[in-house]
């Protein structure tokens, strides 16, 4: 692998890039970023996981000019999900140059993305939908637009979504740079290059397998509801060395953590919201063992490389292979066992099937633990205990006195399950608020993951609340009372999954393996016909 130093990236960017933990690029990263800083149109086939975000927004990063006070990228993605994970990605990317993303979606309320437009943002990532109601208003301007990137093309046109990008492409400058990138390569996809770009070069990455052979896999299947008590249930009956829970927002981290430190667990989380410092302080208590659980989400725990970690939970599903993947590795390591749990709703059984065909490891059902079987791992755990310093005999012998005068008037039985009484933990149930999920996980066939994406299948009612803060946007985004899947028109989005596929999330740090290809053929930059597919 090529490491961003090798790039042709500024000081500042690779400093950025750094500070993320990251120096090794992945293949559709080494091969995408410097080809993007020459100005050439990309044609990127990549399968979810594989690094695509960071591959075309570095390159966005580092060409904004920080004087302007215009829109100077757009990116478009087919769900609000990929929307909002993608703009925090890219802040995170473009905080040390002071470089602004906001994300544009359906469902949130249109007067508070207009009062987020007005603080000038340089990148926006919008649904296409909502992108031409904000045209129509004429609260986004695309004349001043030197980039433009299509991702996960092939799901936008699957969800019905061509004449809406066909129509904001013919609004954007015909001397910009174009991106676009997707999981397949249909005669669609092609004729949409042909048209809106100029001689790209062809960038095809195949998704590497991957396998956890060291790794007890388990799925749960419950509702929502359930989730938190049989977290707490799990960690009591298999009292973990070692643990890291994932959450998928940093909402969640922080009510998870939250929860678990009021129920009496040594708990502490991580998320994007954290300084360095902070970070740095949690994983080192971590790797001590000040506390054994740590939560996390998937950008936060990118990286890590603790030993000793014994268990996995997967709070909320993975939004694909490669994060699952990526979550579980963190135990099993150095040639030791580790386990790793799944929480699925049933709406989500589909996705978790998915995870399973492209991972190749089928994970055993588990069932909802119980309190009896609590009450027999606490046990269990005070046995232990007991005899752990009753084999340390210099430390009790200043009990034994004690323990003989209640001997004489008392059954041993009785007092040992006294004893054990009082080493055991009892389930605490203190009350905790654990926000519903705002993903809409539904049931359906797919060939590519994403759990924070939309599902085939027949669109359901999402009343669940949603708040993101994505940084330099301190209102963030709220709202939403329908799933990604079942947006309204008049929200901004077309409604409806057309065809049972699901996809990805934002792209990640991760490896792959490497492809290659390019576009040529002719076409003036700014006509209709952008020139024809030649692959290499």
């Amino acid at each position: 692998m090529a490491k961003f130093s090798e790039l042709g990236l500024s000081a500042e960017l690779l400093q950025a890039v750094h500070q993320m933990g990251f120096e090794e690029a992945t293949p559709i990263q080494s091969e995408t970023i410097p080809v993007s800083l020459a100005g050439r149109d990309v044609l990127g086939q990549a399968q979810t996981g594989t690094g695509k975000t960071a591959a075309f927004g570095i390159p966005i990063v580092e060409k904004m000019d920080l004087d302007s006070g215009h829109v100077q990228a757009l990116i478009l993605t087919p769900t609000r999900e990929l929307a909002i994970q993608v703009a925090e990605e890219l802040n995170r990317v473009g905080q040390s140059k002071k470089v602004r993303a906001l994300p544009i979606y359906g469902g949130q309320e249109i007067d508070r993305q207009i009062r987020s437009l007005k603080k000038h943002p340089h990148i926006i990532v919008a649904t296409p939908g909502r992108m031409q109601d904000h045209m129509r208003r004429r609260t986004i301007r695309l004349q001043n637009l030197s980039m433009v990137v299509l991702d996960e093309a092939d799901e936008m046109l699957q969800m019905g979504f061509l004449e809406e990008i066909e129509a904001i492409l013919s609004e954007c400058p015909s001397e910009r740079q174009t991106l676009l990138f997707s999981a397949t390569m249909p005669t669609r996809i092609r004729n949409l290059a042909s048209k809106f770009m100029m001689d790209p070069v062809e960038i095809k990455i195949k998704a590497k397998e991957v396998t956890m052979p060291s790794i007890e896999q388990y799925y749960i299947e419950l509702s929502p509801r359930q989730k938190f008590d049989s977290l707490c249930n799990l960690l009591d009956i298999q009292s973990p060395e070692l643990a890291i829970i994932f959450g998928r927002t940093k909402k969640r981290v922080d009510e998870i953590t939250e929860g678990l430190t009021k129920r009496g667990y040594s708990a502490e989380g991580i998320h994007g919201d954290l300084s360095q410092a902070r970070r740095d302080t949690v994983i080192r208590r971590f790797k001590e063992g000040t506390i054994d659980i740590m939560v996390a989400t998937d950008v936060a725990a990118r990286g890590l490389d603790i030993s000793g970690v014994t268990h996995v939970y997967n709070f909320d599903i993975p939004q694909d292979s490669e994060s699952y993947v990526h979550r579980i590795g963190r135990t099993g390591r150095a040639g030791k066992e580790g386990m790793a749990i799944t929480f699925a709703s049933f709406r989500e059984m589909d996705h978790l099937r998915m995870i399973e065909q492209q991972t190749k490891r089928k994970m055993s059902r588990m069932s909802v633990p119980t309190i009896h079987e609590v009450v027999e791992g606490q046990q269990r755990l005070a046995v232990q205990r007991l005899l752990e310093v009753a084999e340390k005999e210099e430390e009790i012998t200043s009990y034994i006195e004690s323990a003989e005068a209640l001997l004489e008037s008392n059954d041993s039985v009785t007092l040992l399950s006294a004893a054990l009484k009082l080493l055991t933990r009892e389930p605490d149930k203190t009350p905790v608020q654990i926000s519903d999920d705002h993903y809409s996980m539904r049931r359906g066939g797919g060939r590519r993951g994403g759990g924070d994406r939309s599902f085939g299948g027949k669109p359901r009612n999402d009343r669940n609340r949603f708040s993101y803060n994505e940084g330099s946007f301190s209102d963030g985004a709220s709202g939403d009372r329908r799933s990604s899947a079942n947006r309204s028109r008049n929200e901004g989005d077309k409604g409806g999954y057309r065809g049972g596929k699901s996809g990805g999330g934002k792209g990640g740090f991760k490896g792959s393996s490497k492809g290659g290809g390019k576009f040529s053929g002719g076409g003036k930059r700014g006509g209709s016909d952008r020139g024809k597919v030649k692959s290499r």
